[in-house]
This record gives structure tokens, C-alpha cells and sequence, in this order.
């Protein structure tokens, strides 16, 4: 019956180069080219009338025979081709990725199956070969973007050391600048403070040497009195410098004892009267004989005259100096308050800064390093020291001190 029909199909399939098959409904082999030979292994005749899953691998069986069943099913009107990837079984079981196209068609009012096989496994192995290769691609990538981000993290590394070390550059030059820039000002300093008292040490002895009648004894007690007062000043400026350098070496030694602070005040404000303007006074306050401190009484002492002392020297004639104290349990509180020309606003954050000295204090004679030092030894004895002040009203000096000082 598929005589006529085979004859007509072995011209055709002799001269495709592809593998061939014909199959039947029931899915027996009718006819094979020699590439469908030559590719599974087998010889003429060997494979007709074989089951076509004979050439397929188990795993695709099921597959090629759902794939089969539904294309006949549909029919010749309804389905001209199907394409399966599958693998093929050779002769010798040894198994191969092949690509199976199907087509239908009706001669003589019967249906066959034409299947056209293609061994891929060059394709496969392609594939393959360039599945790994974009494997060792990608793990190149990954290698290369770590070491890359290493890098990068190292140049960030390095980046950031580099800022630092520019900081710490800047620093440094800032601090050089700043230094350089106290040496100038305590070179200016040093040269006006002790040549102006010196001029008038030259000055007063010049002109007692012209004093020598004894009704002049009064000209020569007022040039004493300045020569005296210029060295004592002269003298107060070398202590505070000498102060400082312990400060800062931190060469200093505390002598802590108990003393009676009523005492001390007496003695600085008795020291201080012969300092007073025309008209100035100073007040404390009379319960303060029994108050006692355990604390270094040199620098105490120290503290409040320096505080006076500039309280009398910044305030003008007929002003009051007002001392206050206050002792509970664990702290005393002094207050020392004037009437006099005040801090500026603006300049009262650098009032503790070693040689500062506000604009509306150049004119009168000062360091600039008293309040630092005050500040310092205050400090290292566990207290504080604090301010507030208005421009030409007043200023208020307040010391918190422990009772005992814990050293």
C-alpha cells in the first residue's frame, strides 16, 4: 500500500544531506535516508519497521510520544510542523543532543510523519564552550571588581590618610602661627612693659640726684615712691612669667594647709589701699573671720589680689570694689564686683587667652597673662572661675573653691 508512495519518497530523501524518517500513525519506522543511518549506526533495513523511540533516549520518550500523539490529533489542516530538542540514542547506546523537526502529510488519504533530525552536538558542545567561557568571564569580572573595589578602598584608605595628614599639616602650621604669632606679642609685650617702667626708674633717680636740699625731701620721697612702685612692678611681671612657665611645664607644687580666709583678704585689701584711686573703696563683707579653707594659701592669696588689683586699675575715681564670700558644706564662693569700664561683649570669650587684652584695656598697663594664670591654678586646685560683665557698668569676678582641695 505505501509501495507507490515509498518509491516516490526515495529520490527525495537520497539527496538530503539531513537525517530523514518517515513514520506511520502507530509510530513504526517506514523509511530512513543514510544520514539517519550514518548518524545512530545502524545499516539498511535494520531500523524498518522499528519503533521510532528505538532512537531516543528514555528520558525523551514520553516526550517524543505526547508530542506525537497531539500532532496527529490536530491533523494535516491544523499542524504542518513541530520542533522537539531531544537526544538520540546510537547503535551502540552511547546518547547525542539531536533537534527533530516534524511535519505531517496525507498521501493517498493516509497520514505519515516526516521527521528531520540534526545531530547538534557541535552546537551543544558550543554551547557549552561558551557557557564555560562566560563562566570564566564572569569569575574574571568578579575577581577583577574585587580587586578593583580593594583597590579603590586601599586609594580611599590612602586618600583618607592623606587628609589627615594634611590636617594634621595645617594644624601644625596653625599652631606654629600661633605661635609665632604670642612670641611677637610677648616680645611687644615684654618690650613695653619694662621699658616704660624702667624709663621712669632712669627719670625718678636722675632727678634725685638734683633733690639735695633738705627742704626737697619731699620731691625726693615721691621719686622713692615711683622707683619702688616700678620695681614692685617690674617684679610682679617677672613672678607671673615665672608662673607661667611652671604652668606650662607643669613643674608646680601645691603646699596645701589651713588657713583662715578673713586673714588673707585683710592683708590683700591693706596691700591694695595704697593702689586705690582718688575716691575708690573696697568693701567685704565682717563674718568671714572664721571661715577656713584646707588650700594652697599662696595661690589664694595670688588670685584675689590679681583680681582687685585689676578691679581698682579698670574702675575710675570715687568707684566701689565690693568683695562678697560664701561658705556652705563643700564650696566657698567669693565675688569680687566693680564699677568699672567692663569687657566688650565681643571680646569676653578670649578673656582667659594667655596676652589677651581687650581693645578698651590697651592704654592701661597689663600682661595679659593673669587671668590665664588664675584660670590655671584655680582649675588645678578643682575649682572654677567665671564671669559677667557689661561695657562701661561693671564686671563680676566669681571663684567656686573646694573647701578642701582633693589634689
Amino acid at each position: 500500500m505505501f509501495k507507490k508512495d515509498k518509491d516516490d519518497f526515495n529520490t527525495p530523501l537520497g539527496y538530503v544531506s539531513v537525517g530523514m524518517l518517515i513514520v506511520d500513525a502507530q509510530q513504526h519506522i517506514i523509511e530512513t535516508n543514510e544520514s539517519i543511518l550514518r548518524m545512530f549506526g545502524y545499516k539498511t533495513k535494520e531500523l524498518h519497521q522499528l519503533h521510532l523511540q528505538v532512537l531516543f533516549s528514555d528520558a525523551c520518550k514520553i516526550q517524543l510520544e505526547n508530542q506525537l500523539k497531539g500532532f496527529l490529533k490536530q491533523g494535516v489542516q491544523r499542524k504542518k510542523e513541530r520542533n522537539l530538542t531531544i537526544y538520540g540514542v546510537h547503535k551502540s547506546k552511547g546518547m547525542f543532543p539531536v533537534e527533530v523537526s516534524l511535519t505531517i502529510f496525507k498521501p493517498c488519504d493516509k497520514e505519515y510523519i516526516m521527521a528531520l533530525v540534526t545531530d547538534i552536538s557541535s552546537i551543544k558542545e558550543q554551547e557549552v564552550k561558551i557557557s564555560n567561557l562566560n563562566a570564566e568571564f564572569e569569575e574574571k569580572i568578579l575577581l577583577r571588581t574585587k580587586e578593583l573595589n580593594e583597590t579603590i578602598s586601599q586609594l580611599e584608605h590612602e586618600n583618607m590618610l592623606r587628609v589627615d595628614a594634611e590636617k594634621d599639616i595645617n594644624i601644625a602650621f596653625r599652631r606654629e602661627r600661633e605661635l609665632n604669632k604670642l612670641k611677637t606679642n610677648f616680645l611687644s609685650l615684654v618690650s613695653h612693659e619694662f621699658k616704660t617702667p624702667l624709663s621712669g626708674i632712669l627719670t625718678s633717680t636722675i632727678l634725685l640726684g638734683k633733690y639735695k636740699l633738705a627742704e626737697q625731701q619731699e620731691n625726693r620721697d615721691k621719686h622713692i615712691k615711683t622707683i619702688t612702685d616700678k620695681v614692685q612692678y617690674l617684679n610682679n611681671i617677672l613672678n607671673d612669667f615665672l608662673s607661667l612657665e611652671k604652668l606650662e611645664t607643669g613643674n608646680i607644687n601645691y603646699n596645701l594647709s589651713t588657713f583662715k580666709l578673713g586673714e588673707v583678704i585683710k592683708e590683700i585689701v591693706s596691700n591694695a589701699n595704697i593702689l586705690l584711686k582718688e575716691g575708690q573703696t573696697i568693701n567685704y563683707p565682717d563674718h568671714i573671720d572664721e571661715i577656713s579653707l584646707i588650700q594652697d594659701e599662696k595661690i589664694i592669696e595670688l588670685t584675689l589680689s590679681n583680681l582687685i588689683n585689676n578691679a581698682i586699675k579698670y574702675s575710675s575715681e570715687n568707684s566701689v570694689i565690693a568683695i562678697k564670700v560664701c561658705q556652705d558644706l563643700e564650696i566657698t564662693t567669693l565675688e569680687i564686683i566693680d564699677e568699672g569700664i567692663g569687657i566688650p561683649k565681643n571680646e569676653q570669650k578670649n578673656i582667659f587667652n594667655r596676652y589677651f587684652r581687650a581693645e578698651n584695656a590697651l592704654l592701661t598697663e597689663g600682661t595679659g597673662i593673669g587671668l590665664n594664670i588664675v584660670k590655671n591654678h584655680i582649675e588645678n586646685l578643682g575649682g572654677t572661675i567665671a564671669f559677667e560683665s557689661e561695657e562701661n557698668k561693671s564686671t563680676t569676678f566669681t571663684i567656686s573653691i573646694p573647701n578642701t582641695a582633693q589634689l
